[in-house]
C-alpha cells in the first residue's frame, strides 16, 4: 500500500520534482494567485456593497472580461512571436501596479463605480495578453511528457489559492475592509516577478517558431485552419464555449447567492467561494495523478458539472450549498485540464499560443455575455434559475458532444510518442 501511494504521489508531482524553473515559477504563483483571489472576491463584493444590485456584479463581469473578446484571438500571436517569459514580467508588473492604484483609492474613500469598471477592464487587458505565454511558458518548463501533469498542477493550485484568497477575503473584507485586500494583492506581485526573474533560460525546452514572424491577422488565421481540420479540437472548444458562457459565472452568482438567497455577508460568501475552489484542487489532483489527458474524462467532468448545477439550483441553505460547490468544483477541473491539455498537446509549437487563444477566448471571450445573462437570470428567477439554466446547458452540451462524436469522445490522447 505504502509503495503504491509513493508512486502515486511520485506521478502527480513529477514536474515540480524534476524541474528546476518550473518550482520556481510554482512558488511564486503559491503568494501571487492566492492575493488574486483575495482581490477578486473583494472586487465582487465592494460592488455589492455600493449597489446592492445583481445586474451591477454582472455588469463588472462584462468589464472583467469583455477584454478576451476583444483582443482574445490576438492575444496568442504575441505568445508564438516573443519571449514568453519576458512577456509575462511586463503583464505581471502592470498587473501590480493596477492593483495598487485600486487599493489607493478604495483605502482614500475616492472610488467609485465607474472607477472600479474602468479598472477591471485594464486588469482584464492585462490578463489576456498574460494567459497565452503564461501557458506556453509551463510547456518550455517541463516539456511534451510532463504537461498534462503541469497543467493539472497549475490547476491545483489556481483552486488553492481560490480556498485560501477568499476565505481570508471574506475576514478581511468584514475587519478592515476591501482596499487592504487590494493593496495586499499589489504587492504578491512580486512573488512571481522575482521567479521569472531568477528561472534559468538554458533550462527551458526549445520551440520551433514560425519561419516568418506572424501577424496579427495572418497569425489567427493559420490557427483557425488548423483548428478546422481537427474534429478533437473542435470538440473541445465548442463544449467550452457552450458550457463557459452560460455556466462559468460564479464571479456573479456566489455574491448574489451568498448576500441574497442564503442572506449572509462576505464571510459567507468567503467560504463558499473557497468550498468551489476545495472541490477544484481535489479536481486538479485527481487529474494530475492521471497518466494522460483524456477526453473521456473531459467530458465526465463536465456531465458532472451539470448535474451538480442542476442540484444546486434549489437549495436555500448554507450546508448543502457548500457541498454542491465542492462537487461542482471537482467537476469543473476535470472538464479544464484536460481540455486545456489535449489542446496543448495536439497543437505544433509554431501554433501553440494561438490554439490557447482560441480556447481561452472560448472559455473567457464570452464572459460579458454570460455574466449579464447571469445577472438578468438572478434579478427575474433568483440564483435557482440561473443555476437551472447553467447546469441543464453543460448536461445538454456533454450529450451533444457524445451522440455527435463517439469515437473523438471515448479516444483518449496519449501523451507520449
Amino acid at each position: 500500500m505504502s509503495r503504491a501511494v509513493l508512486a502515486l504521489s511520485a506521478r502527480t508531482f513529477a514536474s515540480l520534482r524534476k524541474h528546476r524553473n518550473y518550482r520556481l515559477f510554482f512558488l511564486g504563483q503559491v503568494v501571487s494567485l492566492t492575493g488574486t483571489w483575495m482581490q477578486n472576491v473583494a472586487l465582487a463584493w465592494f460592488v455589492v456593497e455600493l449597489t446592492r444590485s445583481p445586474v451591477a456584479v454582472g455588469v463588472l463581469a462584462f468589464f472583467r472580461f469583455v477584454p478576451f473578446t476583444v483582443f482574445g484571438l490576438f492575444a496568442g500571436v504575441l505568445a508564438d512571436r516573443f519571449d514568453n517569459r519576458r512577456l509575462l514580467i511586463a503583464t505581471q508588473g502592470a498587473a501590480m501596479g493596477l492593483s495598487a492604484v485600486l487599493a489607493a483609492l478604495a483605502l482614500t474613500g475616492a472610488a467609485r463605480l465607474w472607477h472600479v469598471y474602468v479598472l477591471a477592464a485594464l486588469l482584464g487587458s492585462t490578463l489576456v495578453f498574460d494567459a497565452p505565454g503564461r501557458h506556453t511558458l509551463t510547456f518550455r518548463m517541463v516539456g511534451r511528457d510532463e504537461l498534462p501533469n503541469a497543467v493539472a498542477l497549475n490547476a491545483s493550485l489556481f483552486n488553492a489559492s481560490r480556498i485560501v484568497g477568499p476565505s481570508v477575503a471574506g475576514v478581511l473584507v468584514a475587519v478592515a475592509g476591501v482596499g487592504v485586500a487590494f493593496a495586499i494583492n499589489a504587492v504578491s506581485f512580486l512573488a512571481v516577478l522575482t521567479a521569472l526573474l531568477l528561472m534559468r533560460e538554458e533550462e527551458l525546452f526549445p520551440v520551433e517558431r514560425a519561419e516568418r514572424p506572424p501577424t496579427l491577422v495572418r497569425g489567427v488565421g493559420e490557427a483557425w485552419r488548423y483548428v478546422r481540420r481537427s474534429r478533437r479540437l473542435q470538440l473541445v472548444l465548442g463544449v467550452t464555449l457552450v458550457v463557459s458562457t452560460v455556466g462559468v459565472n460564479f464571479h456573479v452568482l456566489v455574491p448574489v447567492l451568498a448576500a441574497q438567497t442564503l442572506r449572509g455577508g462576505s464571510v459567507a460568501f468567503g467560504f463558499l467561494s473557497a468550498s468551489f475552489g476545495a472541490g477544484a484542487l481535489a479536481g486538479a489532483l485527481l487529474s494530475a495523478s492521471l497518466a494522460r489527458a483524456s477526453l473521456k474524462a473531459m467530458l465526465a467532468g463536465t456531465g458532472g458539472f451539470g448535474v451538480s448545477l442542476l442540484l444546486l439550483a434549489p437549495q436555500s441553505a448554507f450546508a448543502p450549498a457548500a457541498a454542491l460547490l465542492f462537487l461542482c468544483g471537482i467537476c469543473f477541473t476535470l472538464w479544464n485540464a484536460n481540455g486545456q491539455s489535449v489542446l496543448q498537446l495536439a497543437a505544433p509549437d509554431h501554433l501553440r499560443g494561438r490554439v490557447l487563444s482560441f480556447y481561452l477566448f472560448a472559455f473567457a471571450g464570452t464572459a460579458p455575455i454570460g455574466g449579464l445573462l447571469a445577472g438578468w437570470l438572478s434579478e427575474i428567477g433568483g440564483t435557482q434559475l440561473a443555476f437551472a439554466v447553467a447546469g441543464g446547458c453543460a448536461l445538454a452540451m456533454t450529450l451533444i458532444a457524445l451522440a455527435t462524436h463517439p469515437s473523438q469522445a471515448r479516444l483518449p490522447l496519449r501523451t507520449r510518442a
